[in-house]
Formats: structure tokens, sequence, C-alpha cells
């Protein structure tokens, strides 16, 4: 096979699913570290790039927009693709549609998941999809055709620091997109606030950390916990996503819900305990002593996408003992 210069990857979703993604770059940097990678992306996610090398440039599409505007904005990716001259392209979306798009493309090589008749004819490789595994693993099954290279972890590389003994950072939010969809991932503020607490009184210092999106959720948490000993609201003191990365490798151990911080607090390897409730963590955490999910056995639970597109309105598979959780601690 002759080696790629120009490689480019098309994978549409979060900040959470970029990060995911990282292993499946990381394995093609390490077969052809001479190519130069693009990574096309949904606008929200675009800070993908100031957290890893392997990246060189981002195309950012906005396939969420309304009506004619997304297909313009499908026409604008068609039109970069077809004149930056790829070598090889790799999709990870299942639409049927995908594969059409990446023969549009005029990409010789073209790699994606097995989604009907149309991938195998379109692509050179329609790879088996297995949703039933870590995404890191189901989407680093796209470049195995390609490369003999394992990578198992994402990894995001920030300043070498050492760990805070007995702290512990919490992230308590989840997207604004998530709550608009009616998908409860987390808990309530004045859960968080009881469960601060109780790490507290064991003798750890808890930082309170979250976006813009976690705004009005952070200020009851502070609210309650103002004048608290050994808490400290770090809202609003991080620039961007690297000091958020960087903040979460310093703690001890980083509690959060199924959000993009879980997979930051994975790829710098802090002890990390992540709150599943409807959502799968088979899929969304990696087996490991040092990544914890944090459930119970509700027998409703995993429902959030395989069974439904929204959750129900009794969440009782976010109803877990805080005593239990401390002690994961």
């Amino acid at each position: 096979m002759k080696k790629p210069k120009k490689i480019l990857i098309v994978n549409f979703g979060g900040i959470g699913d970029e990060i995911l993604f990282l292993p499946a770059i990381s394995s093609l940097k390490k077969e052809f570290p001479d190519c130069e990678i693009t990574l096309c992306l949904e606008p929200r996610s675009k800070s993908i790039k100031d957290l890893t090398d392997l990246i060189d440039n981002v195309i950012c599409v906005d396939i969420k927009a309304n009506g004619a505007a997304k297909y313009f904005e499908l026409l604008k990716f068609l039109k970069k693709a077809v004149f930056a001259n790829f070598d090889m392209v790799f999709s990870s979306g299942a639409n049927k549609f995908i594969p059409v798009l990446l023969f549009l493309t005029g990409i010789k090589q073209r790699y994606g998941f097995d989604s009907g008749a149309l991938s195998k004819i379109l692509l050179t490789k329609a790879v088996k999809l297995d949703k039933n595994r870590y995404a890191s693993a189901m989407y680093h099954e796209l470049v195995t055709p390609v490369t003999g290279k394992v990578t198992i972890l994402p990894e995001i590389k920030t300043d070498e620091t050492e760990k805070e003994t007995n702290s512990v950072l919490v992230h308590p939010g989840v997207s604004k997109m998530s709550v608009q969809k009616n998908m409860i991932k987390t808990w309530t503020p004045d859960v968080w606030t009881e469960l601060i607490k109780r790490i507290i009184e064991k003798g750890k210092k808890v930082y309170l950390i979250g976006g813009p999106d976690d705004k009005e959720c952070i200020e009851k948490i502070d609210a309650a916990l103002n004048g608290y000993p050994d808490y400290v609201n770090l809202y609003g003191t991080t620039k961007n996503i690297m000091d958020l990365a960087r903040i979460t490798r310093k703690a001890e151990v980083l509690i959060c819900s199924d959000s993009a911080p879980m997979h930051i607090g994975v790829a710098v390897g802090t002890k990390t305990l992540a709150l599943f409730g409807p959502t799968d963590e088979k899929k969304l955490l990696p087996v490991s002593e040092k990544f914890i999910p944090i459930k119970n056995n509700a027998d409703c639970r995993p429902c959030l996408w395989d069974k439904r597109q929204t959750t129900c309105e009794r969440l009782d598979c976010l109803k877990i003992d805080l005593d239990e959780v401390v002690k994961l601690i």
C-alpha cells in the first residue's frame, strides 16, 4: 500500500466523541508518521485540537443546521474535501448516506461502517459495526484495515504536575443539549451538594468545576456550600478545555456524570468515578480499576439510545446510595 500523505477523518458529535476517536487517530499516526490528518467535525467540538497534537487541521460542518442550511454546509464540506486531494478518508457515521458522501469526495480509499448494500459498494472497506463495546475500541476498528497498530485509550498530554493528595474534583454538569432533549443523566444540585458534604467529612478537599452549560447548577451548589471548609469553587477559572484537562490531571479523584469531563479524566489518567444512570457504562468507560462507574442495579437500565431516545420521568437509575459513592473514593 502506498503511504498516504493526507488523511481525512469525519467524526460528527460532541467533544466526548472526538476524545473517544483519539486512539484511532493515534494508531494512524504511528503507522503513517509523516501524514497530515484533517478532522471534520461539528463546530461545538473544534476545541479537540487544543487537546492533542495528532490533528493538523479541522473542517467544521454544522450538520445540525436547520433546513437548507444543513445541505449548504455539506456542499461546502464536499468542495473542501474534493480540492484538498486526500488519499484516505475514514468516517464514524453509521447513517446509510455516509458512503454516498464519502464517494462524492472523490477520495480513492474510503473506510466506514457497514450500513448496508451501498456501503459495501461505495467503500473500499465496510467495517462491521459493534456498538456493544467501549466506543474507542469500536472506532478503532475503522483503521484496522490499514494498520496493525493498536491504541487502547485516548490520551491528552498536559504539563507534568504532581497529584494533590486527598483532592477530589467534582464536575456535576452535562451539556445543555442533553437537557433540552430530555436526556437526564445527572443528579440534581441538592444531591451533588449532599455528596460533597459527605466527601469533605471524610477529610477530602473538594474542588467544584464546570463550564458555561453548568452555570445554574454550580450556582445552586455553591450557595449551599459557601463558607464550607475544604471546599473551593473553581467555576470561571478555566479559560479553555486544556485548563480543565490540567486541573483534572492534578486531582487525585474526579467525580462526574457521563459527559465530556469523564473522557478527559480517562485521557489524563486520573482516577475517575462517573455517574451512569440511563446510559451504558460498558460503551463509554474502559474496563479498569481506575475508571469506575457509579450505578445501581435498576432493571430498566441502561435504556438511553438503545431502547429510547429520552429518559423516563421516574429516573430510578439515578437513585444511588451516596455513602456507597464515598466508599468508592
